[in-house]
């Protein structure tokens, strides 16, 4: 009977009871060197074979075949990794180098104290004087400063330590390290300056975790140090068609996506820019240097057969700094910007680009630079210049991606104080049909609160007793008010929803002191919103402009109200609500929309 050790014994491998190939130990060099290639370079064996079975007796045996050895598989490596031990030669002397370091004790971690920024900055200065007094020594000698170069190239990269240690950053700008990284800007060596941006970039990135006011005194030492300048300069040094130079740009625009491994210098400084233009200040700051917006512009509409990744990156700067700041807007408007993006966006008139491409995005981000700018008046102007009105109805009758975009366009245009012209030249270029096509099909609440914005606008803005709003009002009358019918269908679909979020507030609130509720109005609001509430008041204020103007609207409104228990009364309550939220508000342009609700509300 077998002992109880040998019952537990532990086998040798798991699995040891299956047939197993005889393992030779050789010279991983010397199965290497025996090894053929094929005219595809795939390794193959010399024939040698080193294990060979017992024979078993197949006779009667059916089934399938047993898979081959481990020797005689078709080996898919030309270096010879994985022969032997697995390891190259050269792999074996690293790691070999690495256990004797690590033995004698002799590599030692850098030691992050309150004496490190100085010992760091102190050697950042060396390595920059020393580089500059060689140049300068060796001008027409470069082997005897390429040394100083290559070392001074190691020490800006390992500034990347720095942003793990936040809380140094503000003495890092007292030493004066921080003017002396964005001096490199101006490096002969363009692949120095690279290097600086690239550290620049990495050291404001947002995923740094800094205080803000950590963040505020370094780049607040950058910009003391003529940031801007020194970046809008080496955009246009750098030429982007070589590799070096793309990754430069890439940063500056200020793009540190992890995922994407970055391969143009112009990179670079775009990655810069949008690290800056998180703080709405810098965005302002930022627009005052035309140069940079005139080559963002340029480079984001420059010519290429496909979309690359700086092109799409410099628009999404763009947006961002359009988006963030007013005087950038006027400063894009100034220079033609709208007119140049008009005619880019005129190739999508009928063709998409390709669906979740670089293409794509980039379109996307041209419409938004186009569409923030419509909050001014001088955009809206330059928009009717430049045909923007006739361009975006085009897209509406026969573009598919382009459409909710050109639409977005267009309900900015027309709204505003200053949207009155707008209107206008929607109506006399055949709008109206467009649009209320659209509006008598079934679309997402996105399209119908862009389609009401407009109405809602027109009837705000077109003069009384003017032939666009006749032509208006005659749309909302013909085929027996059936756009009335649609607008009582709307507002009852987006107040049953703002109806059982407000029975959900209420219960919430009996919950509350009045204390807590004041800290929960802000979400209540939001919740409202999200359920439809803009969309209600903006259905309800154009009715009341049709009930207003026309007696056969007002009693077509009444009877289908009726239909199910509603009244006039419960338009003039959203109304009354809206009015109220703006009691509050400080005196502007919005006067005049306040006094509109004001007479409205008597109307109902």
């Amino acid at each position: 009977m077998a002992s109880i050790n040998d019952l537990f014994k532990k086998p040798s491998l798991p699995g040891s009871n299956k047939r197993k190939a005889e393992i030779v130990k050789r010279d991983p060099n010397e199965i290497y060197k025996s090894i053929k290639l094929n005219g595809h370079g795939d390794a193959r064996s010399n024939g040698e074979a080193t294990v060979q079975d017992e024979p078993e007796d197949d006779e009667g045996y059916a089934g399938p075949q047993m898979p081959p050895d481990l020797e005689d598989e078709n080996i898919d490596d030309e270096e010879g990794r994985f022969f032997g031990g697995g390891l190259t030669s050269n792999t074996a002397d690293v790691l070999d180098f690495i256990d004797q370091q690590d033995q004698d004790g002799s590599v030692k971690l850098e030691k992050i104290d309150s004496a490190w920024p100085r010992r760091l900055a102190l050697n950042f200065e060396k390595k920059i004087s020393k580089n500059a007094e060689l140049r300068a020594k060796f001008e027409g000698d470069p082997e005897k400063f390429m040394g100083s170069e290559a070392d001074l190239d190691a020490d800006i990269k390992a500034l990347s330590i720095l942003s793990e240690h936040s809380n140094f950053y503000q003495e890092f700008a007292q030493l004066g390290c921080v003017s002396s990284l964005v001096s490199l800007l101006a490096h002969e060596n363009t692949d120095i300056a690279i290097d600086a941006i690239e550290i620049i970039s990495e050291l404001t990135d947002e995923d740094v975790e800094a205080e803000q006011s950590q963040w505020d005194a370094l780049v607040d030492a950058m910009l003391d140090a003529d940031l801007l300048d020194l970046l809008s300069q080496n955009m246009t040094r750098f030429n982007e068609d070589l590799e070096s130079d793309r990754t430069g740009v890439y940063h500056v625009l200020g793009w540190n996506n992890p995922s994407v491994v970055s391969t143009n210098m112009s990179h670079d400084c775009v990655g810069v820019l949008e690290n800056l233009s998180s703080r709405p200040a810098l965005a302002d700051r930022i627009g005052t240097n035309v140069a940079i917006l005139q080559w963002l512009v340029s480079r984001a509409g420059k010519k290429e057969a496909k979309v690359t990744q700086n092109k799409q990156y410099a628009i999404e700067v763009l947006a961002i700094l359009l988006q963030s700041s007013i005087s950038n807007r006027k400063q894009f408007i100034s220079f033609d910007g709208i007119d140049t993006f008009l005619q880019l966006l005129s190739a999508y008139r009928k063709r998409d680009p390709p669906k979740g491409s670089e293409e794509e995005e980039w379109v996307e981000n041209i419409f938004d630079c186009v569409t923030c700018c419509m909050d001014e008046e001088e955009g809206k102007q330059k928009l009717l210049d430049a045909e923007g009105i006739e361009l975006s109805l085009i897209m509406l009758k026969e573009g598919k991606m382009s459409k909710p975009r050109a639409l977005r366009l267009l309900n900015h245009a027309l709204g505003g104080v200053s949207g009155g012209t707008s209107c206008e030249k929607l109506v006399d270029a055949a709008g109206l049909k467009v649009l209320f096509t659209m509006f008598m099909k079934k679309h997402d609440n996105i399209t119908s609160e862009h389609l009401l914005g407009i109405f809602a606008s027109m009837f705000r803005l077109l003069p009384g007793d003017s032939a666009s709003r006749i032509r208006l009002l005659g749309k909302f009358v013909e085929k027996d008010y059936e756009k009335i019918q649609k607008l009582v269908t709307l507002r009852r679909a987006h107040a049953s929803r703002v109806a059982a979020i407000d029975n959900e507030i209420k219960s919430e609130q009996n919950e509350l002191s009045p204390a807590e509720r004041e800290d929960h109005m802000g979400g209540w609001l939001s919740r409202r919103l999200d359920a439809g509430l803009f969309s209600l008041q903006t259905i309800d204020v154009i009715l009341a402009w049709l009930i207003a103007e026309d007696d056969g609207v007002k009693s077509k409104a009444q009877d289908l109200l009726a239909e199910r228990d509603e009244s006039f009364g419960d338009i003039r309550g959203t109304i009354q609500e809206q009015l109220d939220s703006l009691q509050n508000q400080p005196e502007d342009e919005d006067s005049t929309f306040k006094d509109m609700l004001s007479i409205l509300v008597q109307f109902v």
